[in-house]
């Protein structure tokens, strides 16, 4: 049983950086692919970046291009989730997610191992 545990979020002001972590158990070489997701007050859960865990080929939602940089360290189980120039519209529970799929997804649907979330909260 894959077991995710987010941690890192908080309240930081606009223009400002948070790091994200991700610490994966349980089996995670069995998944292919980790992303992170985000979901916002009233809104639905998006994608916003995800890697392979062997070739480290990432992929990035083009909100946060330029802004975020998603990274993993093998031996350690754990993802990252690094995130600079925040805006106010970055404020979201950030979810982390673990998948089977060879290919990156976008799509929700296609992890099936999901952490608790973190909160992130950007001010104005």
């Amino acid at each position: 049983q894959v077991q995710l545990v987010e941690s890192g979020g908080g309240l930081v002001q606009a223009g400002g950086s948070l790091s994200l972590s991700c610490a994966a158990s349980g089996g995670i070489l069995s998944r292919n692919v980790m992303g992170w997701f985000r979901q916002a007050p009233g809104k639905e859960r998006e994608f916003v970046a995800a890697i392979r865990w062997s070739a480290g080929n990432t992929y990035y939602a083009d909100f946060v291009k330029g802004r975020f940089t998603i990274s993993r360290d093998n031996a350690k189980n754990t993802v990252y989730l690094q995130m600079n120039s925040l805006k106010p519209e970055d404020t979201a529970v950030y979810y982390c997610a673990a998948g089977p799929r060879i290919r990156i997804s976008t799509i929700s649907g296609d992890y099936d191992y999901w952490g608790q979330g973190t909160q992130v909260t950007v001010s104005s």
